[in-house]
């Protein structure tokens, strides 16, 4: 990270600007974090994408001063490097959680550099401004940030973080890979981001540029003149005779006359022939990426560039109700709890940003209902009441399905119901759809075996019913809450405690509670609101802490804190401070009882898995989703609220090694070290997963374990168990844009890296357009792969600003059929209005980003989301068999 420096002025409002770099020199404009390992204090496409943010970010916070807080002033974070903690903790409050705001980050980082490893995008010099195409890469940078504001406007920020993430790639480029440093220019181009304004004093075709240079450094090899151009990489296209090459020993092109290169994407001659520019390419690409995200700042105004970026630590508020005649106290419930959100948190750093409501009934679901407008919301859910009858099972899943796709990633899902779901086919495409979104999903079921009015039950229904909700909850990291009418306005009030926040889970030992038997939890400094919920036929427990104080089932005020009981559901929560050490807790109970364990804290973590790809071009981490079975994978780390600004002298927390166990038997399956990456305030830590975890696919759990500066013990769960995925499926989009009417190409891949697979492969798409598949069957050995053709058609009738979600499943047979395996592909139906003609600004200074131009972009067009989109590629990677791939751009 960078120190901040001066305003610059002559971007409208001042942006902070930084200008002196405390990173050693070496390598830049790499794609990611990982870069480092192949070149050590590198400064890569990630540095310059969260710097920029940040930058902006505070600049907004210093514009916007915080209601009832102290004004954040610029002084105090001249020559400082900007960290998201200090920065959250200053403007809402010590302790606010910055998690979701670097999640969103994270995105847009990851979408940037995976235009270096994406098979459409790492070739293609129009996305890299090689081989002279400065016009046609004008062209399709200013379409991805115009897409970039439609999804945003659309609430669709995912795919809005992913075309940002796009544009910013070739924005960047643009200062490493054309001659606009050498020409001694020391600000961004002025018309870079304005489709009419003619891209001046460029080199021809037959216009010589470079001189040939056999060394690797190459200071002098460009030709004495003013015009602007950029090298050619690779063979396609072929360079003309004079030209320059991109350089460095993995461009073909630069063994043939004029040999060198002038890219400065690293410091380093075997990468970069003009290494020594590095600096000065970082500079203006730095200055770059701030006026973008300012012009998006312009665009979508302060609320919409915040809820792009998730500047907040609040979560979102999203409701699936079943809305059948026997659901009314429930419906009430869900009501009392939205209502009390709203006017406890209304004007407070953590008001929900966004609102999503889903209903459903037997045979109907949705419409979805979204709004980041409080007063709309509760508008919306008053209007809903439980009407008609309608036998069980219900819609439940159909609906839940639309929520996630709607709601925004790290969010809690609240689903009330009293019906089995009819649709549990959807159980595990739903299962995968919570780890993809990152959303976590609770279950509050008032199943009442003596209700029977307003409900209609056509047969007996088996005990096992509720098992996808189980499913489900287990999957995303929620729960499945069993109540009654009379207590589900208690138990309802859960939903206010899960988005207040900075909640973690707090693990237990063992995993799998034993009637009977002691189950320990430990409670660390940096911990509030330590709350117990026990679900079951208890009849008796107790809780002890730490300095052997105890607690039994009372109600009401104890020792420890405060006991409440609803049923069979009981919570008991800790009086702040609470003692940090071990706790204990000891159940009596019929059957097994569910306990979980919550907290409310600032440290918490992020992960990724991926592919390190340490040959070609550009070294860095390919990300996945999730490991793959048979493929070496790595475990990349991101531990949020480590800063802590107010008690520096306290020391920094720091993780040691991370403990891996089955889910849900709890077994251990090995502890892994952990390994820093980078400066130690970013907090990015890195780990080898075991061979013997990526041999089976199973769920497994992470548990980060080190200590706090004080040197007492530190644990922190991941929401969410991980799966390993039987075989690699890849699903993307077209290279180009579709108008409706037309069919859109998308790609299918397969492989398999743990043994041999017998599969069928299933489609779908929401909503029902026509979709069709040249492959159906796959049948492949180890390390074999299968690709397929899908075709999709966009009819005239395509809503504009619509989400079109197409899923591909792979489905093992045989004696020992394998878990699916699920590739989503979201999609965005676009339509141009007038509104969105650009026109020539009155004063340049006054920049906002332009729409397209007609010439630009079709009238509609669909752009993908996070496809997984990739390829088997035995050219260019060896670190596992030559092969390279893609799952994903998601954090966790």
């Amino acid at each position: 990270m960078f120190p901040v420096e001066v305003p610059l002025s002559h971007l409208g409002p001042p942006i902070l600007l930084l200008l002196q770099l405390l990173l050693p020199p070496t390598s830049a404009f790499f794609p990611n974090i990982w870069s480092l390992l192949a070149a050590p204090g590198s400064v890569t496409h990630q540095d310059l994408t969260e710097e920029a943010a940040l930058n902006v970010t505070l600049q907004l916070f210093l514009e916007r001063p915080p209601p009832g807080r102290p004004h954040l002033h610029l002084e105090d974070y001249r020559g400082r490097t900007l960290l998201a903690d200090d920065i959250f903790a200053a403007y809402f409050g010590p302790g606010s959680p910055s998690r979701r705001f670097r999640a969103a980050l994270g995105e847009v980082s990851r979408a940037n550099a995976a235009q270096d490893f994406l098979p459409a995008s790492r070739n293609n010099p129009d996305l890299h401004f090689d081989a002279e195409r400065l016009v046609q890469g004008r062209t399709l940078l200013v379409g991805a940030l115009r897409e970039t504001l439609v999804a945003a406007r659309a609430f669709q920020h995912a795919l809005a973080r992913q075309r940002l993430g796009a544009a910013l790639h070739a924005l960047q480029d643009f200062y490493s890979h054309s001659n606009w440093v050498e020409l001694g220019e020391r600000q961004p181009h002025p018309h870079l981001l304005w489709p009419r304004r003619e891209l001046r004093s460029l080199a021809q075709v037959g216009d010589p540029t470079c001189s040939d240079c056999e060394e690797l450094s190459c200071p002098g090899n460009l030709l004495d003149f003013t015009l602007l151009t950029s090298g050619y990489f690779g063979v396609h296209p072929p360079k003309p005779p004079g030209k320059c090459s991109h350089g460095g020993h993995f461009d073909q092109s630069s063994s043939q006359p004029p040999r060198g290169g002038i890219n400065k994407d690293s410091t380093s001659p075997s990468f970069s022939p003009h290494h020594m520019l590095h600096l000065q390419a970082v500079e203006v690409a730095l200055l770059a990426s701030i006026e973008a995200f300012s012009l998006l700042r312009s665009r979508l105004g302060d609320r919409g560039f915040s809820r792009l970026l998730d500047i907040t630590p609040a979560s979102s508020l999203s409701f699936v109700l079943d809305t059948t005649g026997s659901m009314g106290e429930e419906i009430n419930a869900a009501k009392v709890q939205a209502r009390r959100i709203v006017e406890q948190r209304q004007g407070s750093p953590m008001e929900p940003v966004f609102y999503v409501l889903v209903p459903f009934h037997d045979p109907g679901f949705g419409p979805v209902f979204t709004t980041s407008d409080p007063d709309s919301f509760w508008q919306k859910l008053n209007e809903i009441h439980a009407l008609g009858g309608g036998d069980e099972p219900e819609m439940c899943l159909s609906a839940l399905e639309l929520a996630l796709l709607h709601t925004p990633p790290l969010s809690d899902i609240f689903v009330f119901t009293d019906a089995s779901p009819k649709d549990a086919f959807l159980t595990n495409r739903v299962e995968s759809l919570t780890r993809e979104r990152r959303c976590r999903v609770t279950f509050l079921v008032t199943e009442d075996p003596s209700r029977v009015q307003g409900r209609v039950r056509r047969e007996v229904l088996s005990p096992l019913r509720f098992k996808p909700y189980e499913a489900i909850a287990l999957a995303s990291g929620g729960e499945v809450i069993f109540t009654k009418d009379q207590h589900i306005q208690d138990v309802a009030a859960i939903v206010g405690e899960s988005v207040a926040g900075g909640l973690v889970t707090l693990p237990l030992e063992p995993l799998v509670f034993i009637p009977g038997e002691t189950c320990v939890f430990a409670v660390d400094r940096l911990l509030r609101q330590v709350t117990i919920r026990m679900q079951g036929d208890i009849s008796s427990f107790w809780i002890k802490n730490p300095e052997g104080v105890s607690q039994g089932p009372e109600e009401g005020i104890g020792p420890l804190g405060h006991t409440r009981r609803f049923g069979q559901f009981w919570t008991v929560t800790m009086t702040d401070p609470p003692q940090t050490g071990s706790w204990e807790i000891q159940i009596a109970a019929e059957g097994t009882p569910r306990v979980r364990v919550r907290a409310q804290t600032s440290l918490d973590f992020l992960f990724h898995f991926g592919i390190p790809v340490e040959d070609g071009p550009h070294p860095g981490l390919y990300p996945l989703t999730q490991p793959v079975a048979g493929l070496p994978t790595q475990l990349l780390v991101e531990v949020t609220g480590l800063v802590s600004r107010q008690n520096p002298e306290e020391g920094r927390p720091h993780f040691s090694h991370v403990v891996l166990r089955r889910v849900p038997e709890g077994t251990h399956l090995g502890r892994v070290p952990l390994e820093p990456v980078g400066p130690p305030e970013r907090g990015l830590l890195t780990a080898s997963l075991p061979p013997t975890l990526l041999s089976v696919s199973a769920p497994f759990s992470l548990e980060l374990v080190g200590q706090d500066g004080g040197g007492q013990g530190l644990r922190r769960t991941a929401p969410q168990p991980c799966t390993v995925a039987p075989v690699l499926l890849e699903l993307s989009g077209p290279p180009g844009f579709l108008a409706p009417g037309s069919k859109a190409p998308l790609s299918l891949h397969i492989a398999s890296f743990s043994g041999p697979q017998d599969l069928d492969l299933r489609t779908s798409v929401n909503p029902s357009f026509s979709l069709t598949s040249n492959l159906s069957r796959a049948h492949l050995g180890q390390n074999e792969s299968a690709w397929g053709r899908l075709w999709l058609e966009v009819p005239d009738s395509a809503a504009p600003d619509s989400v079109v979600m197409v899923t591909v499943t792979a489905v093992g047979q045989g004696a020992s059929p394998v878990p699916p395996t699920h590739a989503f592909l979201q999609l965005l139906v676009l339509a141009q209005s007038s509104q969105d003609q650009p026109e020539t600004p009155a004063h340049s200074a006054d920049r906002v980003l332009p729409p397209a131009t007609p010439a630009l972009l079709s009238s509609t067009l669909v752009t993908q989301d996070r496809a997984g989109g990739g390829v088997v590629d035995k050219a260019w990677w060896g670190t596992v068999g030559g092969v390279l791939f893609l799952l994903g751009c998601s954090s966790w």
